[in-house]
């Protein structure tokens, strides 16, 4: 699929943003440490993971065409557990199940590992695939006392 060059201003225009909100972020202290082109790198792998979680989410609420329907479902109840891709044949009624790499708990390790240089900033997923899965907030974005699912949109979204 071939962007067009307005998605393509749109994205960078996104991650500028998202570069400028994580720079604010850090304090005097780690602004040496961490310089600009770090900072951009961190940008792109929260644009990376979101779109990871956006497929992710779009998977597990399944697709289907003439003759099958699929989706991820998971072997317990528990995050960690197996994913599978399940199938489920329309003409011959047979359903398959194939283990697939779990690509969302690698992509939430890896929102951990960057989330935790910026302590000022919260991550919030989002899990319906008609939206951002991404969201990133300042603390002053939240709520007092509200859950971050009723205010999260205040943040800036990772979108593609």
């Amino acid at each position: 699929m071939s962007r067009s060059k307005r998605d393509i201003l749109d994205t960078e225009a996104m991650l500028e943003r998202l570069a400028q909100t994580l720079r604010a972020a850090l304090s005097p202290d780690d602004l040496p440490h961490y310089g600009d082109h770090v900072v951009r790198q961190d940008a792109e792998s929260l644009r990376r993971i979101s779109m990871t979680l956006h497929r992710w989410h779009e998977l597990e609420c399944g697709d289907s065409n003439d003759y099958a329907s699929w989706a991820i479902e998971r072997d317990g109840d528990e995050p960690d557990s197996k994913p599978y891709i399940v199938r489920h044949s329309h003409t011959g009624g047979k359903t398959m199940r194939t283990a697939i790499p779990d690509r969302e708990t690698g992509a939430r390790k890896r929102l951990t590992q960057i989330m935790a240089r910026y302590p000022t900033l919260t991550a919030y997923v989002q899990t319906d695939p008609r939206g951002c899965a991404l969201y990133i907030l300042r603390n002053e974005d939240i709520i007092a006392g509200s859950d971050i699912s009723a205010c999260y949109s205040r943040g800036l979204a990772v979108f593609q």
